[in-house]
């Protein structure tokens, strides 16, 4: 291929498939806050997380060898995969522990501050820069998503500002795992083989942070609970996260973060129809905010920076 034919990750416009597979993601990484609520009476959190990611590696293994990955293959992706699953398991542990001391709608808010440290990382590490009218954008989606959620009460006191903190940690590092899957000789691996390497190492994280919580399983869980358990390893860890990391490899980290605002939007409406929470009249309306501000972040700026990686695209081809 001619360096004429490549047109950069951070310039290319997402495609009609693109998007529809970011909005499939999104509606069940959305569904999945819901799972894990149903499930807790019967699995303590950080339980749950760590038997997530021992059913989600054996899948991860069976669909890459299906496809012809080499996960032993000495391709020097090892180190950057190690610090990827080191943040990936203590981003669980924050926000599973972040959700003791603050309340479910202040969390989901401080989570998916996410998208604006990717934005500012990518400047830095990948020489991606989002223009004026994309950082506008990213500001009317996260508007949407406090309107559709609710704009949390001042009256907090030093636990409640903890468990923010938290919350807004653990979205740090889920910015910061995107990053280096982007940034480093990770993103010329398999996208299985990258996310194997934060599944295996988050499960002596997750399980380690669970004996040192005291957390146990003192009965014999439901069958709703062990085939959502199933879910959430299956096809939330072991498929849609695959799929996230071959998208973060072909677009923007940026624009592809800024999906995820819409990620909540689904967690109100599941919530609905399945936990029969009332929905808030804002709801439309911060429905709309989020379009807006999405189509925003992806309309093409002119004053957007080549990315750094650009020229890096151009050798490897």
């Amino acid at each position: 291929m001619s360096s004429a034919q490549i047109v950069p990750s951070a310039a290319r416009p997402l495609s009609a498939g693109a998007i529809a597979l970011m909005l499939m993601l999104c509606l069940t990484w959305g569904f999945n806050q819901i799972a894990v609520k149903l499930v807790l009476p019967d699995i303590p959190p950080m339980l749950q997380a760590t038997i997530r990611s021992m059913g989600a590696l054996p899948v991860l293994f069976i669909i890459g060898t299906l496809r012809g990955v080499n996960f032993f293959e000495r391709d020097g992706t090892w180190k950057p995969g190690l610090i990827a699953g080191l943040m990936f398991g203590i981003e669980f542990i924050l926000i599973f522990q972040g959700l003791r001391f603050t309340s479910a709608s202040r969390a989901v808010v401080f989570l998916y501050t996410a998208p604006f440290f990717v934005a500012l990382g990518s400047y830095q590490v990948l020489g991606e820069r989002l223009g004026g009218s994309q950082w506008l954008g990213l500001a009317i989606s996260f508007a949407g998503v406090a309107l559709a959620i609710g704009v949390p009460q001042p009256n907090v006191d030093s636990h409640v500002l903890l468990g923010d903190l938290m919350i807004v940690g653990g979205a740090a590092l889920w910015a910061a795992t995107t990053l280096v899957a982007k940034g480093t000789r990770l993103r010329f691996a398999a996208p299985e083989k990258a996310l194997g390497y934060q599944v295996a190492t988050s499960i002596p994280i997750l399980g380690l942070a669970a004996w040192l919580f005291g957390e146990s399983i003192t009965h014999m869980p439901a069958p709703l609970s062990l085939g959502l358990m199933a879910f959430q390893a299956i096809w939330v860890v072991g498929t849609t996260f695959t799929l996230w990391f071959a998208l973060v490899k072909a677009y923007s980290a940026s624009k592809l973060s800024a999906f995820t605002f819409i990620t909540p939007l689904f967690g109100v409406v599941g919530s609905y129809f399945i936990m029969h929470d009332t929905l808030s009249l804002a709801f439309g309306a911060a429905a709309l905010l989020v379009i807006a501000g999405l189509f925003l972040v992806n309309r093409p700026s002119s004053s957007a920076a080549a990315p750094r990686d650009a020229l890096l695209n151009v050798t490897k081809t």
